[in-house]
């Protein structure tokens, strides 16, 4: 029977609670099977173990609802289950239009923020269709479907939010694109790492603080980069190439990193890094973490010593947005399928240019002007956003542990 032909038909809302187990589902259908009825809808939500499972069937003949109603009572009864059973006409009202997914993060995430963002939520217009928990830890992540306003507006007023009540909230476009194949891109220094490269090699050089104090001003964007970037450089001429190999294995990943990677890989998401840093690092991270594309400034070295200057192409705050749009093309994934991830006013471009541009653990200008922000410790939350749960997670790296074994 499709929707136009429930529309005005007489239908009973079945509402079983208890206490979850094995068969519920089953046991409540075998005995609607009985009545020769149909199904319009169903629902079933479980919490700490408690079952509501909700069964809109169409009413059965006239002489038959009073067994109806008693045997499903007798039934529920038997299980130690209650049963409500309401009778009314039609399907559920149609969703509105306008259509978005909205993740909330939180460390922890308290009932007072939850009621912030579902007020705002209401405000704009917007219905909370459905509620689901994609993980418990190491943050809390909820995702509402909401219907009845319009993304752009709803993701504005929850940023702002967001902002205001200490929580992360993306805000995407509901439909099936959201679990189509993506590329994502990542900023390299504090984002896929928690270092700044060119700090690590100005450690060897003897001039740390100094670097770090012009690296600071370029990140805030008070400083043209490309022009600090090659004050910094200057800086380590003179230092043996061998210093390379010292850098590469002081890199610390961010937490979550390798975990982000390896569930996007398994997916069949593409992942690729760009940099404002060298060739030096990036080439070695995309080969130890199996990325698709890496793109850095390079070091010039010159019989076995930095020059103190950067070769071919710089990699700056436009040059970012350009290689996004030269992965996807090559990727074969349109900009609208992209994430770029990035803490710096240098990733703005690309974050602004991407189909989803998230600001991780980033600078004030950079969580105001991106998509959404993470202000957690913790990279592999991203996959949230993108509606992939623990659950998920976990049991990717269960299936590769049975692979490798």
């Amino acid at each position: 029977m499709s929707a136009s032909q429930t529309s005005d038909v007489p239908t009973l809302l079945v509402k079983i609670f208890g206490k979850d187990r094995p068969g519920i589902t089953a046991g409540l259908f075998d005995t609607l099977a009985a009545y020769s009825v149909d199904v319009v809808d169903i629902e079933q939500v479980v919490s700490r173990g408690r079952l509501v499972l909700c069964a809109l069937v169409t009413e059965p003949t006239v002489a038959s609802q009073g067994e109806l109603r008693a045997t499903i009572h007798s039934w529920a009864e038997s299980l130690k289950l209650q049963a409500e059973i309401i009778s009314g006409t039609g399907d559920n009202r149609p969703r509105g239009s306008g259509r978005s997914h909205v993740t909330v993060l939180g460390h922890p995430l308290t009932a007072e923020q939850t009621a912030a963002i579902t007020a705002r939520i209401a405000d704009k217009g917007g219905n909370i269709d459905r509620i689901f928990r994609l993980a418990k830890y190491p943050v809390t992540a909820v995702e509402f479907a909401v219907s009845g306003c319009e993304t752009e507006p709803l993701r504005t007023a929850l940023a702002t939010q967001a902002h205001d009540i200490g929580v992360d909230v993306a805000v995407v476009s509901a439909g099936l694109h959201r679990r189509a194949q993506r590329l994502v891109v990542m900023d390299v220094d504090s984002t896929l790492i928690q270092d700044e490269v060119i700090e690590l090699f100005a450690a060897h050089a003897g001039c740390e603080d100094k670097v770090a104090e012009v690296t600071a001003a370029a990140m805030r964007g008070e400083l043209d980069f490309e022009q600090s970037l090659h004050a910094r450089v200057e800086l380590l001429a003179g230092l043996d190439a061998s210093v390379v190999d010292k850098v590469r294995a002081e890199v610390r990943l961010t937490p979550g990193a390798r975990t982000l990677i390896r569930t996007l890989k398994r997916l069949g998401y593409q992942v690729g890094v760009v940099s404002g840093g060298f060739t030096q690092v990036t080439d070695d991270l995309k080969e130890r973490l199996g990325l698709d594309f890496a793109s850095a400034n390079t070091l010039e070295i010159v019989d076995g010593k930095l020059t103190g200057r950067v070769t071919g192409e710089i990699v700056d705050r436009a040059g970012k947005a350009r290689l996004l749009r030269r992965f996807a093309t090559e990727a074969g994934v349109p900009l609208s399928q992209t994430v770029a991830i990035g803490d710096g006013a240098n990733d703005l471009d690309m974050l602004n240019t991407a189909g989803l541009g998230v600001a991780f653990n980033a600078k004030p200008v950079v969580r105001q002007a991106a998509h959404t922000a993470v202000n957690v410790p913790f990279l592999d939350t991203v996959l949230y956003l993108l509606g992939i749960t623990r659950e998920e997670v976990e049991a990717a790296d269960g299936d590769e542990e049975d692979l490798l074994h």
